[in-house]
C-alpha cells in the first residue's frame, strides 16, 4: 500500500490493490469511547446524522439498504461479521447499471479516552481508487465530526480538497 504522507493535506488513508481490485484503508483516532463509536456505526438514527439513510437490520446476519449523504451512493449491505463493539464486516452491492460488489470492514480498538478506527474497503475499481480514498475519508471525517457534536462537512468541497492528494498517492503506488 502507498504511504499516506502528503504535504499540505492530512490523509487518513492508504491505497493498494489485491486480486485486481482496489483497497482503501483509513486509520484515525476518534475522541469517543469504543461504545460511542460503535453506536454511531450501527444505530440507524445516528447513521442518519452523519452517514446516510439506512433501513433494515444492522446486526449479525442483517441486511440493509442505504443512501449515503456525501457520495449519493445507493445500494445494499449484508453483515458477514458482527463482533460488537469491536468489529464489523459488510458485503455491499451498488445499485447501478453495472452492479459491483465490495467489502468494508471496521475495527475499533480502545486508545486511552478515545478509539482507534480502521476502516478498510476492498473491491473498488483500481482506476477509481483515488476517488474512493477521498470519499471514504469524507465519511470518516464526518463520523469524527458527529462524535464531537459538529455538523457534516461540505462533502463536495472536502472531496475536491482531498482528491488531488489521493490521485498523487495512487500515482506514487502505480
Amino acid at each position: 500500500m502507498a504511504s499516506n504522507a502528503h504535504e499540505g493535506t492530512r490523509l487518513l488513508g492508504s491505497l493498494g490493490s489485491a486480486e485486481g481490485k482496489g483497497v482503501v484503508r483509513m486509520e484515525d483516532r476518534l475522541d469517543a469511547t469504543v461504545e460511542e463509536v460503535w453506536a454511531a456505526l450501527t444505530d440507524p438514527s445516528r447513521l442518519a446524522a452523519w452517514y446516510g439513510i439506512v433501513e433494515g437490520e444492522i446486526g449479525p446476519g442483517g441486511e440493509y439498504r442505504a443512501h449515503l449523504h456525501a457520495s449519493g451512493w445507493e445500494g445494499t449491505g449484508r453483515i458477514e461479521a458482527f463482533d460488537a463493539p469491536r468489529h464489523m464486516r459488510v458485503v455491499t452491492s451498488m445499485d447501478s447499471e453495472e452492479p459491483s460488489e465490495g467489502v468494508f470492514e471496521v475495527t475499533l480498538t480502545p486508545a486511552g479516552d478515545g478509539t482507534d478506527l480502521i476502516w478498510e474497503e476492498r473491491g473498488a475499481p483500481e482506476h477509481l481508487l483515488a476517488a474512493y480514498g477521498a470519499g471514504i475519508q469524507v465519511h470518516v471525517e464526518d463520523l469524527g465530526a458527529y462524535l464531537a457534536g459538529r455538523e457534516r462537512c461540505d462533502a463536495e468541497a472536502r472531496f475536491g480538497e482531498l482528491y488531488p492528494a489521493y490521485q498523487q498517492l495512487a500515482a506514487d503506488d502505480g
